[in-house]
């Protein structure tokens, strides 16, 4: 057993529910400015998935997989007791709505994947395997921006005050020196098994059928362009939204990005 930490705002009675999925390495915190812009119209809840931010890590480092994750928010939907809800799932974490939004009679409602989709490239993952668990230990909070802010350049053009949010909820002190706040060993199972050929999971993706937005930065190298235009035309039919001079995530901090999901989420 283990225990996952969520982050909720709104009304906790608010029958609407919205849960949003962080990426590989995140956490919770990183929806915060687009949890508070729809805590008057959901009720949201952003898990930190095990391994990650204040939850439980995994003694079995190759049990830090999707299925793993899934298996918990269904855990997670089950005791909050949401009989439908929408979902915003940045990289992993759209993976793991798409898997839900997949099942039959699925409690998802609406399906927000931010920059991933059925087709995942063997060399962004590759790419992404020869960083993740590897940062080292930082002297100072200002030297973990600093490495932050060059490992997530991809994000886009961020102010000094959200390179520094997303800093402060990313590491944690020990004693006298500061650690990225996620387990190292979730890049073990990255490693251990060097992806040779693109994941493709097309079957899981045509089976959704809820309405789906697709946010891909237009330099993303782990969803590639053919691959976006291609889920428009199959599965949900995704509405594709590129977001220009972002890379690997867009990360839904600034007005823009956030009005485009908040307008997807609340039309009628």
């Amino acid at each position: 057993m283990h225990r996952m930490s969520c982050v909720e705002w709104g009304d906790a009675d608010n029958p609407r529910v919205l849960i949003c999925a962080h990426g590989l390495t995140r956490n919770a915190r990183d929806f915060d400015a687009l949890a508070q812009a729809l805590s008057s119209h959901y009720r949201v809840i952003c898990p930190d998935v095990v391994g990650r931010g204040h939850s439980d890590w995994l003694y079995n480092k190759f049990d830090y997989v999707v299925p793993q994750y899934a298996a918990d928010m269904l855990m997670l939907l089950r005791q909050i007791g949401a009989k439908q809800v929408d979902w915003v799932g940045t990289s992993m974490g759209g993976l793991i709505g798409m898997g839900l939004a997949a099942q039959p009679a699925s409690v998802i409602r609406k399906l927000v994947l931010n920059d991933v989709g059925p087709l995942i490239t063997a060399s962004s993952v590759n790419r992404i395997g020869e960083y993740v668990g590897r940062a080292p230990d930082f002297p100072s909070p200002a030297a973990a921006e600093a490495y932050i802010r060059a490992a997530g350049a991809e994000f886009g053009d961020l102010s000094d005050a959200q390179w520094r949010q997303l800093t402060e909820h990313s590491i944690k002190q020990e004693g006298a020196v500061w650690k990225m706040r996620y387990d190292p060993g979730i890049g073990d199972a990255l490693r251990a098994a060097p992806l040779l050929a693109d994941i493709d999971i097309w079957p899981i993706y045509d089976a959704v059928r809820c309405p789906t937005l697709l946010i891909r930065g237009a330099l993303s190298d782990l969803l590639r362009r053919d691959t976006a235009e291609e889920m428009t035309r199959r599965g949900p039919h995704a509405e594709l939204v590129e977001i220009p001079q972002v890379g690997h995530a867009p990360v839904l901090m600034d007005a823009g990005q956030i009005a485009i999901v908040r307008d997807f989420l609340l039309r009628a």
